[in-house]
């Protein structure tokens, strides 16, 4: 913001004009800093914004407070116990609260907050994982009605590659074989779709998506993995055809 209102020019001491509320109010302001936060996907969706002090912007900007927070960092040599036992006497004198009267405030550690955000990505986790079992079962149906419809049309060849001496291992390989290089192939396609999903989303929203190397690499060999489990069934019925039937099989 600071650029774009001021360029090349010195903020500090400028006067600024800032319009907010529900009944339009605009007050003039004094720059006394500026401040740039760390790089995180948040600073790049809200791009333009500025701090107030909380008296200014309550009084002249008639800003709301039903959502106010108050950060606190303690210093190192304080334990976290005293200082939530000082917040809450400070936040309870502040709103005066009798001594049999409960709370009408939240005191959020910073740990608190990261179990919560764990408890999210791992109900997040396991609702990808059950989606993505149900996505691999499936595409393993779909492999092994198709390998079926394969070993059908197959029949008089694989009687022919009995008779000139192919044993039963072999046969069970190459539909085996079969069943990965197809299921390879759709978890090729579909991590190019994901590529291009990521690099749409990383150019055109402030979300830094990326698919890492090892995710590439263990989706292909899940892929190759299915298609050879549900293969089987499939490859073990065309390893069992005896020659003379095969051949006859119209």
């Amino acid at each position: 913001m600071a650029d774009e209102l001021f360029g090349d020019r010195d903020p500090i001491g400028r006067r600024i004009r800032v319009s907010a509320g529900r009944r339009g109010v605009s007050e003039a302001f004094t720059v006394v800093g500026v401040f740039e936060p760390e790089p995180n996907i948040f600073t790049a969706a809200i791009k333009n914004w500025a701090v107030f002090p909380y008296t200014s912007a309550m009084k002249r900007l008639k800003a709301s407070n039903w959502q106010a927070q108050i950060l606190i960092v303690p210093r190192d040599d304080v334990p976290q116990a005293e200082v939530i036992d000082q917040v809450v006497g400070a936040m309870r004198v502040a709103r005066g609260l009798r001594p049999a009267e409960e709370n009408n405030f939240a005191v959020l550690r910073s740990a608190q907050l990261l179990e919560q955000f764990d408890r999210l990505t791992g109900v997040f986790f396991l609702v990808m994982l059950a989606l993505s079992s149900v996505g691999l079962m499936v595409g393993g149906i779909g492999v092994i009605g198709i390998m079926m419809i394969s070993v059908t049309e197959r029949t008089r060849e694989i009687g022919v590659r009995k008779a000139l001496g192919a044993t039963r291992r072999e046969i069970l390989w190459q539909f085996l074989v079969e069943a990965a290089v197809l299921t390879l192939l759709g978890g090729a396609l579909g991590m190019l779709i994901g590529w291009g999903v990521a690099s749409f989303v990383r150019n055109f929203t402030p979300i830094p998506a990326a698919i890492p190397l090892w995710s590439v690499v263990a989706a292909l060999a899940m892929a190759i993995l299915t298609g050879m489990l549900f293969g089987l069934l499939p490859a073990h019925r065309a390893s069992r055809l005896e020659p003379v039937a095969a051949l006859r099989y119209e």
